[in-house]
């Protein structure tokens, strides 16, 4: 019994190397009637694009080669198939196409120089129209077999033979012209640029070709290193961030191998989340990707991560590490329903302000996007080692300092049990922190002033501080935890 599974994909590959199959007749039987016809006129933009038929002959030869081979499995060489095998067909198109523009240019420049004759005859006005046609209706036909299966290579095809539509109008203009100079009378300051058409015709045609052989050879190349995929990047992020469950989209990488796309997520979720539903959060991300890139393989990692503020804390430190930033002082507020984060940015200190300013404005970019509609964020730039570190390096100086800072809090009778000190020093400047304990009915405002007032007593006894934070704390352990009554 045959996998009723296959028979979608078997029946793409018959479609696709039929339609391949049908351009190869076409270019054959193009070529043949525009050289014949080119030989007989002497025209040289019949017989360029007799060459570029030619092309097209050798290009639908090789697409038709490529489509059979991508339609093969992947195997242990090819773990992600054989896809790519179109994209590099459509990479040789485009250096063929560069081939026959050296030529028709070469050949236009020395007509230009030494006119030769031409005759503008009806079988060649015939021959260029018959190639209209056809190049119309088997672009339309590669097109739309390119657009349902997904197909690089029949899509070059497509593109290319549409142009050639236009460079045979441009062939036909230059026939007209010759027409016209027949009956124009040949003292006419006209006569000579009209002879010369057909050279300037082919000139065109180069043009046109140059233009489709860039667009081709670019997105091959694309295709090949894996780039060019932004926008589509983009629009799979946004999809899957719409998905129920999912927190953060904290990596999307894309890699087309011909018409087959592989997409790679990292998903943050809700820490703790069941099996059951982090399977169904993976579904549905498969989904989403599948409605941008339709087919699409997709492999999805989840995290697990802290929902609300201090989950975004934590992914907004993880981003700035991955621009190689450190941050500190972070202030995160909701305002007007949006998020608002304040930072330090600490960047190396061998960057110049445009430098870091570039970096630090790609790192703000980022964390805007993860705050959604209306976030804002605004930060300090420093160089790292303005971020104060231990006072270390003088034990006698640090010791001394200790010593002030107890001395400041005895003097203060209404705070009392200092601990947890710490001194920062960056130079001369010191950044100071410590517990004290406070009667346990202190009001809170009143517990404010009072830790004011010791912070303004302490920059007056150490005027090199640039910062203080007390944490104050209800003393349970001394007399005053027993005394009911609040402190005047």
């Amino acid at each position: 019994m045959h996998d009723a599974s296959l028979a979608p994909s078997l029946q793409a590959e018959h479609e696709k190397r039929s339609v391949a199959f049908t351009s190869v007749l076409a270019a054959l039987a193009l070529t043949v009637l525009k050289l014949s016809v080119g030989v007989s006129s002497g025209s040289l933009g019949i017989l360029s694009e007799a060459a570029h038929s030619a092309l097209d002959l050798v290009a639908a030869g090789v697409t038709l080669y490529a489509v059979r081979v991508s339609s093969q499995p992947p195997d242990r060489k090819h773990p992600f198939g054989h896809g790519k095998v179109e994209n590099l067909s459509a990479l040789v198109e485009t250096l063929l196409l560069l081939g026959t523009c050296a030529w028709i240019v070469s050949e236009a420049v020395d007509r230009l120089l030494h006119p030769k004759p031409v005759e503008a005859t009806l079988w060649g006005v015939g021959v260029m129209v018959v190639s209209i046609v056809v190049d119309y209706s088997r672009s339309r036909m590669l097109m739309a077999a390119a657009k349902k299966h997904n197909s690089q290579a029949l899509e070059a095809d497509a593109l290319h033979f549409s142009t050639d539509i236009w460079s045979s109008l441009v062939v036909l203009a230059g026939l007209g012209a010759l027409a016209l100079a027949d009956h124009l009378d040949q003292a006419s300051p006209l006569v000579p640029w009209l002879h010369r058409a057909d050279p300037l015709a082919a000139l065109v045609v180069s043009g046109i070709v140059l233009w489709v052989s860039y667009r081709l050879g670019k997105q091959a190349v694309d295709v090949l290193l894996d780039a060019g995929v932004e926008e589509t990047l983009d629009g799979v992020e946004r999809s899957v961030a719409r998905v129920p469950g999912v927190l953060s989209v904290r990596r999307v990488r894309v890699r087309q191998s011909g018409p087959q796309a592989f997409v790679d997520l990292l998903l943050g979720v809700r820490a703790g989340l069941e099996l059951d539903q982090a399977h169904e959060v993976v579904r549905q991300a498969r989904a989403a990707v599948r409605t941008v890139l339709p087919g699409a393989d997709v492999l999805a990692e989840l995290r697990p991560q802290e929902d609300g503020p201090t989950g975004f804390l934590d992914r907004a430190r993880a981003l700035a590490d991955s621009f190689d930033i450190g941050v500190h002082d972070m202030d995160l507020r909701t305002v007007g329903g949006a998020l608002h984060l304040n930072l330090h940015a600490e960047v190396p200190e061998h960057l110049t302000l445009a430098q870091a300013h570039q970096r630090v404005s790609a790192m703000e970019a980022a964390l805007t996007r993860e705050m959604g509609q209306g976030g804002r964020v605004v930060t300090h730039i420093e160089p790292r080692d303005a971020h104060p570190a231990p006072a270390e390096d003088d034990p006698d100086s640090t010791e001394t300092l200790r010593q002030v800072v107890a001395q400041v809090v005895e003097e203060n009778p209404d705070a009392c049990g200092l601990h947890g000190l710490t001194i920062l020093r960056s130079g001369e400047r010191l950044s100071v922190s410590f517990h004290c304990r406070m009667h346990p009915h202190t009001p809170i405002t009143l517990a404010h002033e009072r830790t004011n007032a010791l912070e303004a007593a302490l920059r007056t006894r150490l005027p090199q501080l640039v910062r203080v934070t007390i944490h104050v704390e209800p003393d349970e352990t001394g007399p005053a935890a027993l005394d009911s009554t609040p402190p005047a």
